[in-house]
């Protein structure tokens, strides 16, 4: 069983290198006045989740890198770091990947601005795939992700948001690009349709799954571990699902305490919060949903386990359990 990052990748480094050498090219196809910006961002220091949900849904052999693989991964992962400078600005986080967030490296200004140039950049490169199919799925899926990012933005600060609306945001925002690349990694290796449907219906649990667990992370996590500025969902005003779940299980003079700050009328008091978390043990009940939808998306995979991506992303299921797992040791609030 893995039981990090490291194991799972240490069979794609192939095909990171490939990746880190094509997206190190793209920069040049930027303006130089911007290519600084652009390269600033196009790092090699996070996950490369989605990249790698890619490469393993189209899975051929240790060793074996398909260029359509390596061009498909880097569309998703310049989408994602547009979605991460844009998230970046909006949170008014100090810190991404241990490091100054492109905002506070460049202005917020010019960071959105970046962001919507890493964008375009992305749908430029899935226009060159042979087929429009590669085009138009990224196309529909980049405005996915900025439909969930808007909804979210026009939900900051208010106290009706429910748990359906949580789900829904974060199915758009973040497991949208899970699902697709698992979609068209395994459509591109020319696996079977039924693999693609189920691989993809993973990919989406999964996503839902790991954006559950990175909002539990910005209570329970450590900044230096996680390399990014923590509590900021409390500060803008985002009802994430472990202060849905809070709210749900406060009485109801401490539940309209909360609310107030979630709509900016008082300070946010996280120490307060993070030991009413413990007592009512909201980490353990997120814990739960995470754990449901990792389920959803493995039972999609059950029918296809003669192929051999199967049993590689089902790992990834396994790798965020054990993330989970590393918030409940090193966080004592955790339980």
């Amino acid at each position: 069983m893995a039981r990090d990052f490291a194991t799972v990748f240490a069979r794609l480094a192939p095909h990171m290198a490939a990746l880190d050498v094509f997206l190190r090219e793209q920069v040049a196809a930027f303006e130089p006045e911007i290519r600084t910006m652009a390269d600033y961002c196009i790092d090699t220091s996070g996950k490369r989740i989605r990249p790698a949900l890619v490469f393993l849904s189209g899975w051929q052999a240790d060793g074996a890198v398909l260029p359509d693989l390596v061009r498909v991964a880097a569309v998703v992962e310049l989408v994602h770091l547009a979605t991460l400078v844009h998230d970046d600005i909006m949170d008014e986080a100090d810190l991404r990947r241990g490091r100054r967030t492109a905002s506070r490296e460049y202005g917020p200004e010019a960071a959105v601005l970046l962001g919507d140039a890493l964008f375009s950049h992305a749908l430029h490169l899935a226009a060159h795939f042979p087929t429009t199919a590669v085009c138009r799925a990224v196309a529909d899926s980049t405005r996915k992700v900025c439909a969930g990012e808007i909804i979210q933005t026009l939900r900051r600060r208010t106290a009706s948001v429910t748990r359906a609306d949580y789900q829904r945001v974060i199915d758009l925002k973040t497991a949208e690009l899970f699902r697709v690349s698992c979609a068209l990694g395994s459509e591109l290796a020319r696996l079977p349709a039924g693999f693609v449907k189920g691989a993809a219906s993973y990919g989406r649990h999964l996503g839902i799954a790991y954006q559950i667990y990175d909002d539990l992370a910005d209570f329970f996590g450590h900044e230096r571990k996680i390399g990014k500025t923590l509590g900021t969902d409390l500060v803008s005003g985002k009802l994430t699902l472990p202060l849905l779940t809070l709210l749900e299980r406060l009485p109801e003079t401490l539940g309209a305490q909360l609310l107030a700050e979630i709509k900016g009328e008082k300070s946010p008091q996280l120490p307060f919060w993070l030991k009413y978390m413990e007592e009512l043990d909201v980490f353990g009940a997120v814990v739960a949903a995470i754990e449901a939808e990792l389920k959803i998306g493995e039972d999609a995979l059950r029918p296809w386990t003669d192929l051999a991506p199967t049993e590689l992303l089902l790992q990834l299921g396994d790798v965020l359990r054990a993330q989970v797992e590393g918030l409940r040791r090193t966080n004592p609030v955790a339980g």
